[in-house]
């Protein structure tokens, strides 16, 4: 992923108040650690001591201006890289177990400043979970934004080899969508996060579902959030590399293409290249 980059706390903190003296108002953060700092459980996430709660102190400790979310999973301290703690026969992650473990890992990042919680390992009855456990502790005021519609997708190849968080066996297809369902089970699971408690409902990814992205915006009446994913992403850094695209306006036309698909914010790995383009 060309231009994309691992970060201590303090280059990350750094870099932020950069961000933020240009206008930026929000950061997504995922934790990344060495691997000899994973185990079966996906302990390092519960620690209120990790690298993303460290972040999220020290950009409070900046009084930067900016919200922070967090990427809420245990795929990136799990050793075997599933979304949570397996179950007893290893075919899929222990859903329950899980959900309880995330609330647990939410609360330590709410204490360390994040202003959003973002779950993404699409266990069932997280945002339930979630909201109450929130509220329990006094966090009444931090937001869920909920992945409620994630695709099983081949997409997430890119971010998984930076963040080695991929599989170490199987895949993700037990607990993540099909992509091949149609679009209603997408508004199934969207309108269930919501009535749970989610104040913003994500598509992810981005590119490939647009159809979906426009029918959950029909439906929802909270924010919707298309992720472009980092495969998305490497897709056009290759071809604009190749002399294949103009990168610029090819950049600025798929950014477009999510934006009136419905998408009323977009995460995506061009922000500061988009920027520049509406600058211009």
């Amino acid at each position: 992923m060309p231009g994309v980059h691992q970060m201590s706390v303090d280059v990350a903190t750094d870099w932020l108040a950069e961000r933020a003296e240009e206008g930026y108002g929000a950061y997504l953060i995922f934790g990344v650690i060495d691997r000899h700092k994973k185990d079966a459980d996906g302990s390092a996430a519960l620690d209120p001591d990790n690298v993303v709660c460290r972040l999220l102190r020290s950009v409070a400790s900046q009084k930067l201006p900016m919200i922070g979310i967090t990427d809420l999973c245990f795929c990136e301290y799990t050793d075997h890289g599933h979304c949570g703690p397996m179950t007893a026969d290893g075919s899929t992650v222990a859903n329950d177990e899980t959900v309880s473990r995330l609330v647990h890992q939410a609360l330590n990042h709410a204490r360390a400043g994040a202003s959003i919680i973002a779950p993404s390992g699409m266990m069932d009855g997280t945002v339930t979970a979630l909201r109450a456990g929130l509220d329990a502790n006094h966090f009444t005021d931090v937001s869920i934004l909920a992945y409620a519609v994630k695709y099983a997708s081949a997409f997430y190849g890119p971010f998984r080899d930076a963040a080695d968080s991929a599989p170490a066996f199987g895949d993700r297809r037990s607990y993540q969508m099909d992509p091949a369902r149609g679009v209603e089970e997408a508004l199934h699971e969207a309108l269930l996060d919501v009535e749970q408690g989610a104040d913003m409902a994500m598509v992810k990814p981005a590119g490939p579902y647009l159809d979906v992205i426009r029918a959950v915006r029909e439906v929802v009446r909270v924010p919707v959030v298309a992720y472009q994913v980092s495969g998305e992403y490497a897709m056009l850094e290759a071809a604009a590399r190749n002399n294949w695209l103009d990168r610029d306006r090819a950049v600025l036309e798929s950014l477009i293409a999510i934006k009136r698909a419905g998408a009323d914010l977009i995460i995506t790995y061009y922000a500061e290249l988009l920027a520049k383009l509406i600058a211009r």
